[in-house]
């Protein structure tokens, strides 16, 4: 396939992560245009990939086969509608990053049937160890999803929900999920201490805890309740733990939490789309 030209629409923290993905793996960088509204982000922009950059969003456009929507929600329709005579006359495969913005306001917004990927990555993506559930309106083609995914697998795996609404339950596993394990990380760290470790012995048994158990469950053919129940000896130090968080109810709360996180996000986009 040869490489479309992608235009960034905002040189944020997740476009910069997307795009040095990108051209660490080989994409040609002056296929890739970044716009800005301060030069200062885009001068950095310029300096780490060597990419185009310009603050004027339609000269990236123009340009591009595929634009990459990562300006804050609270600005896209103002953005998404000074450039909707551009996008109907290029006609690009669209790609928000943004979140709570549906593929219809957005279609909306351009006033035209648009081909519209929404991705809903997470902030490891910054690390390219990120995972983004995406999804693709009627309008894209095959060929156009496969770009999609190419584009997102520069920062971490990527996933495929059917019907839009997954998107409000990626939010609530993956978007969301990050700030999950760095409360448990945080509590973890503070009993450790209160057990009588120090702050740093606490700290890096934790983190490298976390690590661990992720690795195992990644690499393993055992699901996560089967290594477990491996980890969890009948009458050993660890079931006297798993017992008193099933007292205290953990997984309901986890779904009470996440049920939460989703509606939250249907709410957003309800708000968003105004």
């Amino acid at each position: 396939m040869n490489q479309p030209t992608i235009a960034f629409i905002g040189a944020g923290n997740m476009a910069f992560s997307i795009i040095g993905g990108l051209v660490k793996q080989g994409y040609d960088h002056t296929k890739i245009w970044a716009t800005n509204l301060t030069e200062d982000t885009l001068k950095d922009v310029k300096q780490s990939f060597n990419v185009n950059t310009t603050t004027d969003n339609a000269t990236a456009v123009n340009e591009a086969d595929v634009v990459v929507l990562s300006v804050k929600p609270q600005v896209m329709k103002e953005v998404v509608q000074s450039l909707a005579e551009t996008f109907k006359s290029q006609k690009p495969l669209i790609i928000s990053i943004a979140a709570g913005i549906t593929a219809t306001t957005l279609q909306e917004w351009i006033g035209a049937p648009s081909a519209i990927v929404r991705c809903m990555p997470n902030t490891p993506a910054l690390l390219q160890c990120g995972a983004s559930g995406l999804y693709k309106n009627p309008q894209v083609s095959d060929q156009q999803a496969g770009i999609a995914e190419t584009l997102l697998k520069a920062v971490g795996i990527t996933l495929w929900v059917k019907e839009e609404s997954g998107i409000d339950a990626v939010t609530a596993v993956s978007g969301s999920g990050p700030a999950y394990y760095f409360l448990f990380m945080e509590a973890m760290q503070q009993a450790g201490e209160a057990l009588g470790l120090d702050s740093e012995t606490a700290k890096q048994l934790t983190l490298q805890t976390a690590l661990g158990a992720a690795r195992m469950a990644l690499e393993s053919s055992d699901d996560p309740a089967t290594l477990r129940k491996k980890v969890t000896s009948p009458g050993g130090t660890t079931e006297q733990a798993i017992n008193t968080f099933n007292e205290g109810e953990l997984s309901a709360l986890v779904g009470k939490a996440m049920k939460a996180a989703a509606d939250r996000s249907e709410e957003l986009s309800d708000i968003l789309s105004k």
